[in-house]
């Protein structure tokens, strides 16, 4: 995946410290599949927000390459600039 490092299994968020190597982070999760993943072959992992050992895991399209961040960042800056108090 471009622009993205890999994330390792004891990763955090750098904003607030939860676990990036989880099941609910994981592009093959589904509440509604069996054992909550998309991937047949995963085992059952008891706690999806802790990370864990799976081999399968990866981030959902989008969220790799930090769009969703980037532009939220750049809206931010506009805002910032719009509303910028101008000095006499």
């Amino acid at each position: 995946m471009e622009g993205w490092e890999a994330i390792g299994r004891q990763d955090a968020c750098p904003y607030c410290r939860n676990d990036l190597h989880c099941c609910l982070n994981c592009r093959f999760y589904d509440e509604y599949a069996q054992n909550k993943c998309r991937e047949s072959s995963t085992g059952y992992v008891r706690d999806r927000e802790k990370n864990n050992f799976c081999e399968f895991f990866s981030m959902p399209e989008g969220t790799a390459s930090g769009d969703k961040f980037r532009k939220q960042q750049e809206a931010r800056a506009k805002l910032e600039e719009l509303f910028k108090k101008k000095k006499c």
